[in-house]
């Protein structure tokens, strides 16, 4: 039993390996994979803010991710999709919202590791932090099945699918809900870091050869479960020992050069 420390750390790698493409891709599809980076800085002020008033730090981060993101979409839903103005929006909003999650910190007199929010201890997680995975894969799983459709005719034409009397609002707020989800319950264990590497790097190896959006969601699903669980497995070895979170973000990070042989 005393070797069995790691099951529950593993199995979270596991399944944040799974739920971090499926969503990255779903958004990549439609252009929007940097709201990810915006909602998993935005949800600093919302954490802040359910410290102070003793509630669930999940939940507070899950509003505050969606309302930034939401902030962002409105502001730049004006502008024509390839307007560089977009980037400067979103990043604005970005900025902004970590700045006030930071000021709130010392404002609201709450203690907040910092380090551990942006690169998260995969080791020191246990069952509620792999119940809340669960939860969001289930979350955004269960959404790609029952709007399959609706996803892929708004990522390939979104403007066709206005027409076509789609409700593209509320297919986006969805994925934006569901993204943020996963987004909040694995900061918790992985931190802000490796979200954002987990969202992008498997979708990025699985779209080049893909012929359908379920066969890039399954393929970047298997680059994540393969990326989580050799970055795991390489840290907690004895003449290593590195923290897994980092490690995972930086086995990530090379596969870039693979990335651009497979175009």
């Amino acid at each position: 039993m005393a070797d069995s420390w790691w099951l529950t750390p593993f199995a979270i790698a596991l399944v944040v390996g799974m739920l971090c493409p499926l969503a990255g891709t779903a958004l990549l599809v439609q252009r929007r994979l940097f709201q990810v980076n915006l909602i998993s800085h935005a949800v600093l002020p919302g954490l802040a803010v359910a410290l102070f008033w003793g509630i669930e730090p999940g939940l507070g981060g899950l509003i505050s991710g969606v309302l930034f993101a939401l902030v962002a979409e409105r502001m730049t839903s004006a502008l024509p999709q390839g307007d560089r103005n977009r980037e400067a929006v979103l990043n604005s909003v970005l900025a902004g919202s970590l700045g006030l999650g930071v000021l709130l910190i010392p404002l609201l007199g709450i203690r907040v590791d910092l380090e551990a929010v942006l690169f998260g201890d995969l080791l020191a997680a246990g069952p509620r932090e792999l119940i809340q995975s669960l939860v969001a894969l289930a979350l955004i799983v269960t959404l790609l099945a029952l709007r399959y459709r609706q996803y892929v005719y708004l990522g390939v034409d979104p403007v066709g699918a206005q027409a076509a009397g789609l409700r593209v609002n509320t297919l986006r707020f969805l994925l934006t809900l569901v993204a943020a989800a996963a987004v909040v319950s694995a900061v918790s264990a992985v931190g802000i870091v490796l979200v954002v590497s987990l969202m992008a790097a498997p979708a990025l190896l699985a779209m080049p050869k893909a012929r359908s959006l379920q066969q890039a969601l399954l393929r970047s699903a298997l680059w994540g479960l393969l990326l989580s669980g050799a970055g795991f497995v390489f840290a907690v070895q004895p003449a290593i020992n590195l923290p897994p979170g980092p490690v995972i973000g930086v086995v990530c990070m090379a596969t870039l050069p693979l990335q651009l042989l497979r175009r």
